[in-house]
């Protein structure tokens, strides 16, 4: 038991809160970075969590980000769940989709959401293609076009969530160390 109080004599105990700071923060960029290409991991949610947790447990003023640079990263979290829910739909739009399989796209993205990763997946392009053979009334190979705009769409949609996910990295790591 001596060893280890002496351990805390010797190290400082606001080191040691900092060093799990640090850790934390470090760890949800990290994972929510490569959360970005996987679509069950809230990977920009992941990372705005990090530099909130790091805004406020570091001192908000003494933190080295400014306020103004977390609203930012707020507004490129707020800009990639935009996308990552219009992505689908604005794909399956593109290739000549009717207003139902656009309908049909975001609908099952929702109810895909309650099936984890094949939902996430599976759920917009079988609403589009659902929507547009039963509701739109139109022949499988234009269903099937819409089907495919949907996975161009989900596939830009995630260059976009990288795309902001660095942005969000970048400005943050701009904001703490150099900048500031």
């Amino acid at each position: 038991m001596e060893i280890v109080a002496g351990i805390f004599d010797k190290v400082p105990t606001e080191d040691i809160f900092d060093g799990i700071k640090w850790a934390v923060v470090i760890t949800l960029i990290v994972v929510g970075f490569i959360g970005t290409f996987l679509p069950i991991i809230p990977g920009t949610t992941l990372i705005f969590v990090g530099a909130l947790v790091y805004y406020f447990t570091m001192g908000m003023e003494s933190s080295g980000l400014a306020w103004q640079g977390l609203v930012f990263i707020g507004v490129l979290f707020v800009i990639s769940l935009v996308l990552d829910g219009l992505s689908g739909a604005i794909g399956a739009k593109w290739f000549g989709s009717s207003k139902w399989g656009v309908i049909g796209a975001l609908l099952g993205g929702i109810i895909g959401l309650f099936f984890g990763l094949p939902g996430l997946i599976i759920g917009p392009i079988l609403g589009v293609f659902l929507f547009e053979m039963l509701i739109a009334k139109k022949e499988a190979k234009e269903a099937s076009n819409s089907t495919i705009g949907t996975v161009v769409g989900g596939l830009a949609g995630i260059a976009a969530r990288v795309i902001l996910a660095l942005g969000m990295v970048a400005w943050f790591v701009g904001d703490v160390f150099l900048v500031n």
